[in-house]
């Protein structure tokens, strides 16, 4: 059996599609392509088990519509799988019925969708396309498997596991609610020729040394619990691999690929016991003198001392969610965290030589502009204190399935109900202000890495050419993410 999982080309007309390993969709002038790491074990796992697997991905191999229609008429795949994203679906539905026409009276081509926005409206994909199967939550990778081996061995779909959706006898019906009860380490690592590792190991900006590439250690955030999140309904309960098991994916990455960085993209990194075991085990093997690790982390997760551990083994980039300056906000929002907290973490690790990274976001509707201009103040403070070291400022979109989205519906708090109006370039959410001035609080961000003590800041810190390098590629990114928000 012939499995392509594919990410189809979108319409580019706005930048470049983050449509995989991404929690908050956005499109980019400047082009970012980050490894989706679910998928490629999906792929990974369907060729251990002895599938004909194909990875396509044509946003980053620039591949034309007109091209990949081709390739699936001269390939002729028995199963296509592809992710989804709220602001890409309405393409997506198209692209499945020009499959499926293609496909018409030459060949059985079966469709499959996976990913946030089809776990929190499967039926409204069946009711706008020919999609035949939808695997909900976020363990779609052993689902893949499952309803792969079915179909193969021409099983009943009574055999199915639990969260996956399909047609029969003219009516959708699912094998009720997803599971997440799968072993972890059971996976294979991720087979990284079959997924073209190289195409995501330049273009990203949170790499300071390239190649860099991406591995998961646990799905998805030990807290999962903030309101605008689309992946805790993908990992409604926080799982992790075993220590050594992590440890061995990169001891083998580093071993047999020139790979310089490793993100581990796991929604927040574990920590307590599991951390400290992981730090010493990176030390232990001499992978800290390797390779650098970057990951998401919490403010008030690790202390001092943790931060100088994780230094030691190699850490290197920390990504914080900020989100907004206002108590009132955080707590709304439920983030758990004291905004005390977020200049005491960013001040720890930093002191410590790791680099904070923070995530900032702006347009909540019961913000006023004054409350939003906070958060600016703030992240610029941050930002030129040295506190954080890099940072990127988007706009709240509150995706369905999430808590804010529900309240925004209850509350008559949103503009519009087009989901590709949800692509981050305006507000979707209404504000007690004019709507252009997010777009212009979200530019005002991105310029304080033309103020002169930020830049002295990065001068002074400048260790070799990598780091060259890397502000070199940061100030075209934020050249690009100033367009990103130029307005729609």
């Amino acid at each position: 059996m012939k499995v392509f999982i594919c990410f189809p080309p979108l319409n580019c007309e706005k930048g470049f599609p983050t449509l995989g390993q991404n929690r908050q969709f956005q499109y980019f002038k400047e082009p970012t392509y980050i490894y989706p790491v679910v998928p490629a074990l999906a792929a990974s796992l369907l060729k251990k088990n002895g599938y004909s697997v194909k990875w396509i991905d044509c946003i980053a191999e620039n591949i034309s519509y007109d091209q990949f229609l081709e390739m699936i008429k001269e390939e002729k795949p028995d199963i296509i799988a592809m992710e989804t994203k709220t602001p890409v679906i309405k393409q997506e539905w198209k692209i499945i019925n020009d499959l499926k026409r293609i496909s018409q009276g030459k060949w059985k081509l079966i469709t499959v969708f996976f990913g946030d926005h089809v776990t929190a409206l499967p039926e409204e994909s069946f009711e706008n396309c020919d999609v035949d199967f939808i695997l909900t939550g976020g363990d779609y990778d052993f689902l893949l498997l499952n309803l792969c081996e079915v179909i193969k061995n021409k099983r009943p779909f009574s055999e199915l596991e639990a969260g996956i959706f399909f047609r029969e006898d003219n009516a959708i019906k699912n094998t009720g609610k997803f599971k997440l009860d799968h072993d972890l380490n059971s996976l294979p690592f991720i087979d990284r020729d079959l997924t073209k590792w190289w195409l995501y190991a330049y273009k990203n900006g949170n790499y300071r040394r390239t190649p860099g590439t991406y591995i998961m250690s646990g799905r998805d955030c030990w807290w999962g619990k903030c309101t605008f999140c689309s992946w805790p309904q993908l990992y409604p309960q926080f799982r992790v691999r075993k220590v050594e098991n992590v440890l061995d994916e990169i001891e083998y990455l580093v071993n047999n690929y020139p790979i310089k960085e490793i993100m581990d993209d796991t929604g927040t990194f574990p920590c307590g016991e599991w951390l400290i075991k992981f730090c010493k085990g990176m030390i232990s093997r001499g992978l800290n003198k390797k390779v650098n690790l970057d990951c998401n982390m919490r403010f008030g997760a690790v202390d001092y001392e943790g931060y100088k551990l994780m230094k030691k083994a190699g850490f290197r980039f920390l990504l914080f969610g900020l989100e907004s300056a206002n108590q009132r906000t955080l707590d709304r929002i439920n983030k758990n965290l004291k905004v005390e907290t977020i200049i005491e973490s960013c001040r720890l690790a930093r002191k410590a030589g790791l680099y904070p990274h923070i995530t900032i976001m702006f347009g909540y509707p019961w913000e006023s502009f004054e409350d939003a201009k906070k958060t600016l103040e703030l992240g610029k403070w941050l930002l030129k204190k040295d506190y954080a070291y890099t940072m990127q400022a988007t706009i709240v979109i509150p995706y369905p399935g999430t808590p804010l989205f529900e309240e925004c519906r209850k509350k008559d708090l949103l503009y519009t109900l087009d989901w590709s109006d949800y692509d981050m370039k305006k507000p979707v959410m209404k504000l007690s202000f004019p709507p252009s001035l997010i777009n212009k609080l979200v530019q005002e961000m991105y310029k304080v890495s033309f103020n002169p003590e930020f830049i002295l800041r990065k001068i002074i810190s400048i260790r070799d050419g990598a780091d060259i390098k890397y502000f070199w590629r940061a100030f075209l990114k934020v050249l690009g993410h100033i367009l990103d928000f130029k307005g729609a």
